[in-house]
């Protein structure tokens, strides 16, 4: 990837690239209404451009595509579905600075990140090629011998796939990429917030060559807007969700009504366990990589750090040096490393947490304020000495505060990892493998990362338990997600008239 120079003008050449309306039935359409919203720079509060914003009829609109559309696309030949995957991976890695300069205008990540992000989310358009031609079944006699049992997977059918803000490309191609791979057609609702990248990235897929009506895309100011609509219709068969718990649990909810296959991918309170054997400095690299990734906003963010007292002091001396020593500013400039937050009530929130932490006792190490000036910039953060129930301990920060408290033994670690709610992404830092085990198996999440602060790969299975969701994405595990499973009965062949009569 080679990074081109960012000007003004080139920002504004790449903006006028990215289309501004929606994408139903293979057609670029104003909303019904002509409505439309804006879309923010979170680095400076400018304006970056208007979209169409989708309404009610215009969901239902989309979702008569594409159920127009299944029969055909759900009959296209695996290996036909997996070259436009993966002449799709190619045109955005061919593209790949625009794409990052796009996530960077929209959502305010340093462009050497959003640069990350296009790497990691093309490459669930590669992965997911691959496995759309290892969609397997499975075909054997039944236990008695007297009849065959064929097992195959057939796609679900028209999905709704709804995308958080803070991975503008990498979410839209976890969801998208899987759905296409398995035959199905989709209404994808990006969010309001960063919905540039996935109309640039839909525009990628019709180049791509998906047939009109297999992915419709509509930006919308009102997520229930398009839910309310879409969700009662029988003719959609399933919804997959990221974003936060509680809307989670209202869409699980209106899901039910129809039984619709679901995948939420929610939220989550990562504990980053650091025991008294960890080799420090890895652990406080560690530390950094699932910290601050995306400035804290991600739903796999080490969100609660539990240091083994014999370490405390060298650990948090550690962290904080690294984290203090983080230079903040605009994601377009060179030197930045540390972007704004999404918007003003991001950093509000993430404010008034870390105001309750040192009222209930917590010590700020380093930064601990929202940064002066345009933008939404808050400090790069470590509190110690974090009472056990204190509030940023059990609510998910969604910025760049890293809270720290301690431990005693390895009982009371597990305890407090899983001392909540959610059950995501957790990280566990000690020499010791049978400790690794003996961890691993008690605390209650979907991931664990071992002596690794970066486990996200489009080859392994995302997700979580408890309230952190159900469904997993990436891996042979994602595809799954948007097949359902047919059982035939097959009499004995060897039994039929005409048949070659039993062996033996």
């Amino acid at each position: 990837m080679v990074a081109v120079p960012v000007t003004r003008e080139r920002e504004q050449q790449v903006l006028t690239t990215v289309p501004r309306g929606l994408l139903i039935g293979g057609a670029w359409r104003e909303s019904s209404g002509g409505r439309t919203f804006t879309v923010e720079d979170p680095a400076t509060g400018a304006v970056l451009g208007e979209v169409a914003d989708a309404s009610r009829e215009d969901a239902v609109a989309a979702l008569d595509a594409a159920a127009a559309a299944q029969g055909s696309w759900m009959r296209t030949a695996p290996r036909r579905r997996a070259e436009i995957l993966r002449r799709a991976f190619e045109i955005v890695t061919e593209r790949a600075e625009d794409f990052a300069l796009v996530i960077t205008l929209e959502m305010g990540k340093p462009l050497a990140e959003a640069r990350g992000e296009v790497v990691y989310g093309a490459e669930f358009l590669r992965w997911f090629a691959e496995e759309a031609v290892r969609d397997y079944g499975r075909y054997g006699p039944s236990p008695e011998g007297t009849s065959r049992l064929l097992v195959q997977r057939r796609p679900v059918g028209p999905c709704l796939l709804i995308t958080p803000w803070n991975f503008p490309l990498a979410m839209a191609t976890r969801k998208i990429a899987p759905a296409l791979a398995a035959g199905c057609t989709m209404v994808v609702k990006p969010a309001k917030l960063t919905p540039l990248t996935t109309l640039l990235f839909a525009q990628v897929l019709i180049e791509a060559g998906v047939p009109a009506g297999v992915v419709n895309v509509l930006p919308s100011g009102s997520a229930a807007a398009i839910s309310g609509a879409l969700l009662p219709d029988p003719r959609l068969r399933k919804l997959s969700f990221t974003g936060s718990t509680p809307v989670g649990r209202r869409l699980l909810i209106d899901a039910a009504q129809n039984v619709l296959r679901t995948s939420m991918e929610l939220g989550g309170n990562a504990p980053f366990l650091v025991f008294d054997d960890a080799d420090i400095p890895a652990a406080v690299a560690g530390a950094m990589a699932a910290k601050m990734r995306n400035m804290g906003e991600a739903c796999t963010a080490a969100n609660r750090f539990l240091v083994h007292r014999p370490v405390a002091e060298e650990f948090a001396a550690g962290l904080s040096a690294a984290m203090g020593a983080l230079r903040t500013g605009r994601g377009t400039l060179p030197e930045t490393q540390v972007g704004p937050l999404i918007d003003a009530g991001a950093r509000d929130d993430v404010d008034a947490l870390v105001a309750k932490a040192v009222d209930a006792g917590a010590v700020v190490s380093t930064g601990g304020r929202a940064v002066d000036g345009g933008g939404y910039f808050y400090e790069p953060t470590v509190l110690t000495d974090v009472p056990h129930d204190a509030e940023i301990l059990k609510e998910e920060i969604f910025g760049p505060v890293a809270p720290m408290t301690t431990f005693d033994t390895e009982e009371e670690a597990i305890r407090l990892a899983n001392d909540t709610e959610y059950g995501l992404a957790s990280y566990l830092f000690t020499r010791d493998y049978a400790r690794m085990m003996r961890v691993t198996e008690q605390i209650e999440y979907g991931m664990v990362g071992f002596n690794a602060g970066v486990i996200s790969n489009a080859a392994a299975p995302f997700g979580g338990v408890k309230q952190s969701g159900l469904g997993r994405e990436g891996g042979a595990e994602g595809l799954a997600e948007y097949t359902a499973t047919q059982y035939v009965g097959i009499a004995d062949p060897f039994a039929m008239p005409g048949g070659p009569g039993r062996l033996g």
